[in-house]
């Protein structure tokens, strides 16, 4: 296969049936995103903003600034998108967040501004309008607020597993950080089959359970305000995954299934094999590993 740009690869990612002991002899299909070029899902979302935000006339090619605030994987989207339409890119970012993730969009070209880890998310969303006031001709898509968020994975992700998966499924599984994901896939497969259990992940320190805010090792998931894209879908249950949880998956699927997964991943997972303990037997649950442990190796992810 011969292609003339890296935007070519992303999505249509495998979809993996994992060969693990299932609770109630059911089965776990994972989509493998860190297969996109950009090494995660939010690849699709970087690539669906800026393309959006060009088609409304909101960015011209060459010329206006991208600034988003991220917790690391949009921001290396973003930056592989804004690269393609010739954009100069600021992201700002918790300093907490991955070395390795700033690392690669540093390589990409973005300028990166490190907001204090004790200000969370919201520092670096207040930090980015600063920025907008300050840079003549910018831009922030917002993620954490932009409709075409969650449309990303209403038109791609979704219907891939739709395509996928030969029959129901039973249950969605999948973590939340700007809440994007897990709406879009949620609403449709709800339109699909309303029968779809969807059940969102977060660690302990996600406040969408009514626990207190505090840090947790689990990156890329975990909100610190309910997001606004959970007002239109339809969640049937909650899970919280302690980090030793998460990361004990996270070694465990490497050790027998050869799969380097990020801790992410590992709570969905996690959250996956809870879910199957409750349906009946030979239920289809689809989760989503968004990215690998490669880029969390800094971070000792398997010690």
């Amino acid at each position: 296969m011969i292609i003339n740009s890296v935007s070519q690869l992303i999505g249509h990612t495998p979809l993996i049936d994992l060969q693990i002991d299932v609770p109630n002899h059911s089965h776990i299909y994972a989509k493998l995103e860190m297969f996109n070029p950009g090494g995660s899902i939010k690849d699709r979302l970087g690539q669906y903003m800026i393309q959006d935000a060009i088609n409304q006339g909101n960015v011209t090619e060459g010329l206006t600034t991208i600034i988003e605030p991220t917790a690391s994987n949009t921001g290396i989207g973003v930056a592989l998108a804004a690269q393609q339409h010739h954009l100069p890119t600021i992201l700002v970012i918790p300093e907490k967040f991955s070395f390795e993730k700033q690392q690669l969009m540093k390589a990409l070209g973005a300028k990166l501004i490190n907001t204090p880890s004790n200000q969370g998310i919201r520092g670096a969303i207040k930090k980015a309008y600063e920025l907008q006031k300050q840079t003549p001709n910018s831009f922030v898509p917002m993620q954490f607020e932009n409709p075409a968020n969650p449309d990303t994975y209403y038109h791609t992700l979704a219907p891939e597993l739709i395509e996928a998966i030969d029959g129901p499924i039973d249950a969605f599984v999948a973590g939340a950080g700007s809440g994007g994901t897990f709406a879009g896939i949620a609403r449709y497969l709800k339109e699909q089959n309303d029968n779809t259990q969807t059940i969102v992940v977060e660690p302990e320190g996600s406040i969408l359970n009514g626990g207190p805010a505090h840090s947790h090792q689990t990156e890329g998931i975990g909100v610190e305000f309910i997001p606004p894209f959970f007002e239109k879908v339809q969640i049937d249950q909650t899970l919280t995954i302690p980090d030793s949880d998460a990361f004990n998956q996270v070694k465990e699927i490497a050790q027998h299934q050869g799969l380097f997964i990020g801790s992410s991943s590992g709570a969905a997972l996690a959250a996956s094999l809870k879910v199957a303990s409750q349906l009946p037997k030979d239920s289809t649950i689809v989760t989503v590993f968004p990215d690998s442990s490669e880029r969390y190796m800094s971070e000792n992810i398997y010690d």
